[in-house]
């Protein structure tokens, strides 16, 4: 091998070629696309669990192992649930609009669990709700059936999505540190991709 080409292959960068960074979050027009094909498809688990990833922002580690009671009282499912967050151990509150609880609803009642344990139980008996990983390839599956490049999205996308959308509607980016439960504005910032100029412009405006 040419001295020239043996060492190009050593000094490669390992990303090239390779899309990098952040995830991108969805549009509005792809999230309706996506939620009108489960529908038609009648994917009743997927678009329940589409619907509750787009509302609440969760972090895929959080959301596969959301628990019947925390989206439910006496059978029906909340209009806003809290959960405790694996990573930081901080509780985070959500909201469940309605297409998300009728979804949700017609999941739980299609599979009778309202005694069950977990909204997305695991096929495999070693398993009692889906994986993260599972639920990395659904997204991959879904992003690719509204016609996007699946490499450039994932499940953090799905946490982006709504979040996106609420910052470019109101700039209140205190509102978004605390649906995904940040602990540090910072954070936020660095997450939704905000410029520097931007973002402290907006949080001058701010009061904690």
């Amino acid at each position: 091998m040419p001295t020239t080409v043996a060492s190009e292959l050593r000094h490669s960068p390992w990303n090239k070629g390779r899309l990098i960074g952040q995830k991108r979050p969805l549009k509005p027009k792809d999230v309706w696309t996506i939620r009108v094909r489960l529908q038609f498809e009648r994917h009743t688990r997927d678009l329940a669990l589409f619907n509750l990833a787009i509302d609440s922002k969760l972090r895929g580690c959080d959301l596969v192992r959301l628990q019947v009671s925390d989206v439910c009282v006496g059978g029906r499912v909340r209009e806003r649930a809290v959960i405790v967050q694996k990573k930081t151990g901080r509780p985070v509150q959500f909201e469940l609009t309605e297409q998300t609880r009728q979804s949700v609803q017609e999941w739980l009642n299609m599979r009778r669990m309202a005694n069950a344990q977990y909204v997305f139980p695991s096929r495999f008996t070693k398993r009692q709700h889906i994986s993260t990983r599972q639920y990395a390839r659904l997204v991959s599956k879904w992003v690719a059936s509204a016609g996007l490049d699946s490499s450039a999205y994932g499940t953090h996308s799905m946490r982006r999505t709504k979040a996106a959308q609420i910052y470019k509607k109101t700039g209140n980016l205190r509102a978004v540190q605390l649906l995904l439960g940040h602990t540090k504005l910072e954070s936020t910032v660095r997450y939704l991709g905000i410029e520097v100029d931007d973002a402290l412009n907006i949080s001058e405006q701010v009061e904690l």
